[in-house]
This record gives structure tokens, C-alpha cells and sequence, in this order.
């Protein structure tokens, strides 16, 4: 992935994560719950900023096996969880170094991260995350231990995975007056459109916003 341009769109740089003036983790997990009632009100940049910095970004330099650490672990600091932006105007690859995201698609791609059956409930919300486990990344965790390499004990690890980091943008959005909805995703039509390599998997999707309820 670039730094370019694609057809229109330029790579963000996201302002530096906020973290004075919000409210502590244990009023955050009060206020933590899922709605699917979210409407098409824009959030600002700096919200956007908390939001991705909260599900994956760089909260330490000196982490597990000297790379380093997320704010959401996982197997042997391996990070193999990939978080993409959907967004009325395209979607963007979120970069933990340089804290940025990387323009991937132009176009509306956001119905595609709800899952088949589910319609286009909050089809005009103004973000999608969705996940995406890259298995290479395996070889590179720190310790390598046998279940890195087993189909099966993978599946535990980057599940596991994606839901710390989906727990994480909860309890971000809630901290920051936002609503948030972690959902299935169409996998075939998400990883036809992010053209994702054989090594790739679409995963699920959480959208963010303002609730309208």
C-alpha cells in the first residue's frame, strides 16, 4: 500500500489522539452498548483520530519482543489484525505508524461491511471499520509457538483478536458521546472490492456515529 493518491483521494494524516477531558474506563464501560439506530452526522476528524488510535494505534515504542505495542494486543504481538475505514467518499487502510490512513478505494463501500440479511441498517452512518486478519503476519509474532501455524488455533487467535480491538472503539465511542455497532460483514464482496490477497480474510465490521435515538 501508497501514500498516493487513488482517484482522487489522498492519504489522511489524523491529528494526535486526544486523551484529556474524557471520562474514566469504568464510566466509559457504563456507558458502553450496541446501536444500530446511527444516522448520517458527520463526526469530526479528531473524534475519527480517537476512534482508530483506540482500535489499533501505537501506545507504546518499547512493546512485546522489541516492536512496538497496540492498544489492543494480540498473539505474540504478532498485529495481524488490519483495520479499514469505509467512508462516504472512499476507503482508507488506518496505518498505526505515522498514525495516518492510506487511501485504498474511492466510492461508497459501506453497505458492503454490513453482512448479507442485515439490509442497509446504518447505511448512512459516516464510518465503517472493518477488520481484516492478514495470517502472514503470524510468521513474524515474537514468540513462535506451534499454534501460529495451525488453521484452526489461528481462528481463536485473530477472533480473539478482533474483539479486543472492536471493545476498544466501544468503549472509545462511548467515551466520546458516539454510538457503535460490531456486525457481520459481507466477506466475499469486502475482500473482492479490498482485492485482499489469499493471505487475507475479511472479518467483521463495527459502524460509528451518532445514534438517532
Amino acid at each position: 500500500m501508497t501514500n498516493k493518491d487513488i482517484a482522487g483521494i489522498k492519504p489522511i494524516k489524523l491529528p494526535a489522539p486526544r486523551f484529556e477531558g474524557s471520562c474514566t474506563v469504568f464510566e466509559a464501560l457504563k456507558k458502553r452498548s450496541t446501536s444500530r439506530t446511527i444516522g448520517n452526522k458527520k463526526i469530526s476528524r479528531q473524534m475519527l483520530s480517537d476512534i482508530l488510535w483506540a482500535a489499533a494505534g501505537i501506545n507504546r515504542q518499547a512493546g512485546p519482543f522489541g516492536v512496538p505495542g497496540l492498544t489492543a494486543g494480540s498473539a505474540s504481538n504478532s498485529q495481524e489484525i488490519c483495520v479499514y475505514a469505509a467512508m462516504a467518499e472512499g476507503t482508507y487502510l488506518y496505518e498505526p505508524h505515522g498514525h495516518k490512513l492510506l487511501p485504498v478505494l474511492t466510492g461508497d463501500y459501506r453497505v458492503p461491511a454490513i453482512g448479507p440479511g442485515q439490509g442497509t441498517v446504518g447505511a448512512s452512518a459516516p464510518v465503517r471499520l472493518i477488520y481484516v486478519v492478514d495470517i502472514e503476519k503470524f510468521k513474524n509474532a515474537g514468540f513462535q509457538e506451534p499454534g501460529l501455524y495451525n488453521a484452526e488455533i489461528q481462528k481463536s487467535y485473530y477472533f480473539v483478536d478482533t474483539g479486543l480491538a472492536a471493545q476498544n472503539v466501544y468503549l472509545a465511542a462511548a467515551a466520546l458521546g458516539l454510538a457503535s455497532w460490531f456486525h457481520n460483514c459481507n466477506k466475499p464482496e469486502i475482500e473482492k472490492v479490498l482485492k485482499l490477497k489469499p493471505n487475507q480474510r475479511a472479518l467483521f465490521g463495527q459502524t460509528i456515529g451518532y445514534s438517532e435515538d
